[in-house]
């Protein structure tokens, strides 16, 4: 989450995404103010109700060295205090004073709903009226709304997991909500539209490649065991392209075909499991994305009524395992993990999720499938689009939706990519940012402002985005 702002100088290098080094410079002046603001500029009520998410966080730009108080107003369109919701702590007056404890660096205002039936009427803002602190300022974002509508934006660290980068992480712009998956806690995923198409999961460099045979028990280690060294991520052959999915997401170009209704038609898969996550420490503003190799799996996919038949082995084993997997329409996919053998719970619902940030397999001209950190790519299974906009005429702060060019909306889920940061100046891109439209129509402006923390360590990525409207 974003701290208010302050005056500072920040230096920040960066490096390729799986070898070169990165650092920061912090340096904070004597003057500066105790500043008080909230993290960010508003939640939707159907969301908080949702999820349970009640917090509504203020950020300190300093951890506190003496104790004071915070005073929040509040104002209710529609809504009554204590009889439609209420707070931790409680409000007296419509006010609320909000204790600063010395050695804290943030603090929160709890939200209970107390009438179901609030709806997209209701506006609750909250506003910080005075700050009894020495030295103290109200800065930043001093105001936070509640209501039903999109939220009007703010800025977010999602939480990838520092230098190997073990989470793929899902966040909604509209509810600024986040979800959190091990990125090797899924191997395929079924795809519930009305294609019949399963991905790998190319966040932990997996690649398959389909073979001649048709009966799994019948594949052994000798029938494969010339082709495992080119069915690889990161081998520079540009053949190797073929063994991965495509990275524009692009659900008809998945690695593995699409599953047909003859069961002769549906080829044995050799699948290349790709690596543990990295385990070692890494250097400052290196990563430790790849670890062990996890191994081998042949694999079959029949169609079965709706749905989808999975066989499942290692590759000398001469039976195999099967799951039946059903179509869920509210998921992009589900996801099936040979750890557990099972179907486990990755991504949100469908329409849940706008970006997910995440290691990836891309593809380099002449050189094939290559790993990348530090990416982000859109939920276009869910018409989400994104385009780039250089920053060169226009700045960030000036850009308004009078300004957004409906014609350069793609849905190639690398829109973004790993293109917010300059691997060759090791930092973030002042002079770039990004327009995203969600399912919703909802057109939100994105800026990148980190990617490392304030020690220079990678995996700590952090943005802001502002609602268009």
């Amino acid at each position: 989450m974003k701290r208010p702002p302050k005056i500072y100088a920040l230096l920040m290098c960066l490096g390729l995404a799986l070898n070169l080094s990165s650092c920061s410079e912090d340096t904070t002046l004597d003057s500066d103010p105790f500043v008080v603001a909230f993290g960010s500029i508003s939640k939707n009520l159907t969301d908080m109700q949702r999820t349970n998410d009640n917090a509504i966080p203020l950020i300190y730009s300093e951890e506190a060295i003496e104790n004071g108080t915070l005073r929040i107003q509040i104002e209710a369109k529609n809504a009554i205090y204590g009889t439609d919701f209420t707070t931790i702590p409680e409000a007296e007056n419509n006010q609320i004073n909000l204790q600063i404890n010395a050695g804290d660096s943030e603090n929160a205002i709890q939200f209970k709903t107390l009438n179901s039936s609030l709806d997209e009427t209701t506006e609750i803002k909250f506003s910080i009226s005075n700050i009894e602190y020495t030295a103290s300022r109200i800065q930043g974002y001093s105001t936070f709304t509640i209501n039903s509508s999109a939220a009007q934006g703010g800025s977010l660290s999602p939480q990838v997991g520092g230098p190997n980068q073990k989470n793929q992480v899902y966040i909604d712009l509209s509810s600024q909500s986040e979800t959190t998956a091990p990125r090797d806690s899924w191997d395929l995923g079924f795809y519930n539209g009305n294609r019949f198409r399963v991905t790998i999961n190319g966040s932990i460099y997996m690649a398959t490649k389909a073979l001649e045979a048709t009966d799994i028990d019948k594949v052994t280690e000798a029938d494969i065991k010339t082709m495992q060294r080119e069915v690889a991520v990161g081998t520079f052959n540009p053949d190797n392209a073929a063994y991965v999915d495509a990275p524009n997401g692009d659900i008809l170009e998945t690695a593995i075909a699409e599953i047909s209704e003859n069961d002769n038609e549906n080829p044995v898969y050799l699948v290349n499991l790709g690596y543990e996550v990295g385990a070692e420490e890494a250097t400052v503003g290196s990563t430790t994305i790849a670890g062990n190799a996890r191994g081998w799996k042949k694999i079959r996919i029949l169609r079965q009524n709706d749905g989808y038949l999975l066989q499942y082995a290692n590759v000398n084993e001469t039976t195999h395992q099967e799951i039946s997997i059903s179509k869920n329409a509210n998921y992009n996919f589900n996801h099936f993990s040979f750890n557990t053998n099972t179907i486990v719970s990755v991504e949100p619902e469908k329409d849940k999720w706008d970006l997910c940030f995440t290691v990836f397999t891309n593809i380099l001209e002449d050189a094939g499938s290559y790993g990348f950190s530090d990416y982000v790519i859109h939920n276009n299974k869910s018409d989400v689009t994104a385009y780039k906009v250089e920053a060169t005429n226009l700045s960030y702060d000036d850009f308004n939706l009078s300004h957004v060019n409906s014609s350069l909306f793609s849905k190639d889920q690398t829109a973004i990519g790993s293109n917010w940061r300059d691997v060759f100046e090791r930092t973030v891109f002042a002079d770039k940012f990004y327009i995203l439209k969600d399912a919703n129509g909802n057109i939100y402006k994105i800026k990148f402002l980190a990617m490392t923390n304030s020690n220079g360590d990678r995996g700590y990525p952090e943005f802001e985005y502002n609602l268009l409207q």
